[in-house]
């Protein structure tokens, strides 16, 4: 049992913050609202304790101050729709300031109240004191359930902890769900324990690869930054994507994985095409010995079985970027083989976790969602952690 499912919030108002950062569409309808629902458990447990919740969040990235784009005003139609029609949904057009201060002092319990986006104050990226003193004292008890943004040391998200003693700042049930599944994979992983790392570039997932090494028995390699092993290792690529300047750090990786046991799999073959276009023509070639002229951007029907075969024999899956360019339909085939190979190794006992934006794009789209262990919610977040780091949001509240 955890701190905050064993705590009762009657009477109180908690702040919680949310990571209500999500897509619009010109009518300012929201297009995808999964960050949205991964928070009403939290907020339900809260009313249904007899408490009332303060919502803050950030929404996109307005540069000076309020612009009514960015107003999480336009959140709340279909906020109090994901609520239902009992929940009285508030609103205050300010963060702090005398209008927040007030709604929050009439709110009275089942009650939510939602403040205006933090981002329109430049202390909140700033980590300010004032800013975040301001903000706690709207409530009197503080929750993080924004994984999406424990990276960040941001005045809501880790400095206003510090207005509040242990056993009056809690983690919500999305961050907890999400830190538990991280450190499970992280530190209590039961082997054979693969990694899948995809995506365009080796410099983005170096960290990452590097803390895996420690830790993992397997690591499959896909997507374009698997092309730049293949040309480490001797292999004509074509015009495919390599960062010229990371071959010697694709040859320390090998050599490091080799040292320590760690095998490192790379796509045997790939489906190739003479341009980057959904239309393109098509082929498929082995990955070190494609043509001039063409590129690689999906693994290939061999590799599909390589990779899958590693994974049902894994008890700990952790799925970080994905196989091909797979919003091109001709380029989808790897990223949904992996997925389904996922979805398989879990029903037969393994622990999976997804996590990075289109790792969880590809499992949604592809219908996995339900069949894998965890999918989380933060992508640069789940990142920093995998790469070894101490995210403030979640020392703020272990301190």
């Amino acid at each position: 049992m955890s701190a905050f499912t064993d705590t009762s919030f009657k009477g109180l108002k908690a702040l919680v913050r949310v990571d209500f950062n999500v897509p619009l569409d010109e009518n300012f309808q929201v297009t995808d609202d999964t960050r949205m629902t991964a928070a009403l458990p939290t907020i339900r447990k809260i009313l249904s304790d007899g408490g009332s919740v303060i919502l803050m969040s950030h929404l996109g990235r307005p540069k000076d101050g309020p612009t009514d784009k960015f107003s999480l005003k336009h959140l709340l139609p279909h906020l109090q729709q994901l609520l239902g029609a009992g929940t009285t949904l508030l609103f205050a057009g300010d963060c702090i300031g005398q209008s927040a201060v007030d709604a929050a002092a009439g709110l009275r319990p089942g009650q939510v109240l939602l403040l205006e986006n933090l981002r329109f104050y430049k202390e909140e990226e700033k980590g300010d004191r004032g800013f975040a003193e301001k903000l706690s004292k709207l409530g009197d008890v503080y929750v993080n359930d924004a994984f999406g943004t424990a990276h960040r040391a941001h005045a809501s998200t880790a400095v206003i902890a510090d207005f509040f003693p242990a056993g009056k700042k809690f983690f919500g049930l999305l961050m907890e769900g999400e830190v538990s599944s991280a450190e499970k994979v992280l530190h209590k992983a039961e082997k054979p324990f693969v990694a899948i790392i995809g995506g365009a570039k080796v410099s983005d997932k170096i960290l990452i690869i590097e803390n895996l090494l420690e830790r993992a028995t397997d690591i499959i390699i896909g997507g374009g930054m698997a092309y730049t092993f293949c040309k480490a290792k001797g292999g004509q690529i074509g015009n495919s994507l390599c960062e010229e300047d990371r071959l010697q750090t694709a040859m320390d990786i090998l050599e490091k994985a080799e040292k320590k046991g760690v095998n490192i799999h790379l796509p045997s073959d790939s489906v190739i095409a003479d341009k980057f276009d959904a239309h393109a023509n098509t082929s498929t070639a082995p990955s070190n010995h494609i043509p001039e002229g063409w590129m690689g951007l999906d693994i290939g029907i061999n590799a599909c079985g390589q990779f899958a075969n590693v994974i049902h024999k894994s008890k700990t899956i952790l799925w970080n970027g994905p196989m091909g360019v797979f919003e091109m339909h001709n380029f989808q085939h790897g990223t949904k083989a992996v997925a389904q190979a996922i979805a398989e190794a879990t029903r037969n006992g393994a622990f999976s976790l997804v996590g990075g934006g289109d790792s969880v794009s590809a499992v949604n789209q592809f219908g996995f969602s339900d069949d894998v262990s965890y999918v989380s919610t933060g992508g640069g977040a789940m990142l920093e952690f995998f790469e070894g780091k101490e995210l403030p949001g979640i020392a703020a509240i272990k301190k």
